[in-house]
């Protein structure tokens, strides 16, 4: 009997790029952990961000099911990736492997990733500092990228994460860097919605930065863009903004 030739195609670059904007373009996702009472998968809808790192963050409140569930068991899958008209399953979709690790008030890096949060998901601050919400931060594993009907592709979590030696120096200059490149250009986020043609929906501003891109939201819509190479500062992000924003087509 003649061996079944693999659904999967080999990994290259255009899947592992097409992998990290699902990922980091994804407002909410769902969630699934293992029930500590039956061991039984289960699947919610959570909120997602992302860290300086490229690690989507989920921001949950310690009464839910989910919660509970990453405290006793720490493995999760996250599915990301939007549907449109027609079959659903003819859209990417990412499910990503992970591994929860719970960020305390008292950790280093909250005061970061609540900003960030706070940035693509502004509604939040309404219960963001309640006493019994804390943030995951989900570190990848590995994952499975469905680019459509015969696109299967198997990612290591590496694929997924930002390795760059500049993430902190540029995490702590990113709310800066955004400021400052507004007030030089002006017109630059309008002009960023106008080349990556982004969907009408009023004013849309930059809401993240990072070594691997940037982040752009307006009301419900959240657009990510990759850079070519990863940015080794702050100064290499603005450039790299201003070059897509008024470079001639």
């Amino acid at each position: 009997m003649k061996d079944q030739p693999s659904p999967l195609r080999e990994t290259d670059d255009d899947a592992r790029k097409l992998a990290r904007v699902l990922l980091r373009s994804a407002r909410h996702a769902a969630i699934a952990v293992l029930a500590p009472e039956t061991g039984f998968p289960f699947a919610s809808r959570v909120l997602v961000a992302t860290d300086i790192d490229g690690i989507p963050v989920i921001l949950v409140s310690q009464l839910s099911a989910h919660t509970k569930a990453l405290a006793r068991d720490p493995r999760a899958s996250l599915l990301t990736g939007e549907p449109g008209k027609g079959d659903p399953l003819a859209y990417p979709r990412l499910t990503t492997q992970c591994l929860a690790e719970p960020i305390e008030h008292s950790n280093p890096f909250y005061a970061r990733i609540r900003a960030r949060f706070l940035a693509r998901h502004p509604k939040a601050k309404l219960y963001i500092d309640f006493p019994d919400f804390l943030f995951f931060r989900l570190k990848p594993e590995q994952a499975s990228l469905n680019g459509g009907f015969g696109r299967a592709y198997q990612l290591d979590g590496n694929d997924l994460v930002i390795q760059s030696a500049a993430n902190e120096e540029i995490a702590a200059r990113a709310t800066e860097t955004v400021r400052d490149l507004v007030e030089r250009h002006p017109d630059v986020e309008e002009s960023l919605a106008t080349r990556l043609k982004a969907p009408e929906s009023g004013t849309w501003r930059i809401c993240g930065v990072d070594s691997s891109g940037f982040d752009m939201i307006s009301g419900d819509f959240l657009l990510r863009y990759e850079f070519e190479t990863l940015a080794v500062d702050a100064d290499h992000i603005c450039s790299n903004i201003s070059k897509i924003a008024y470079s001639i087509p």
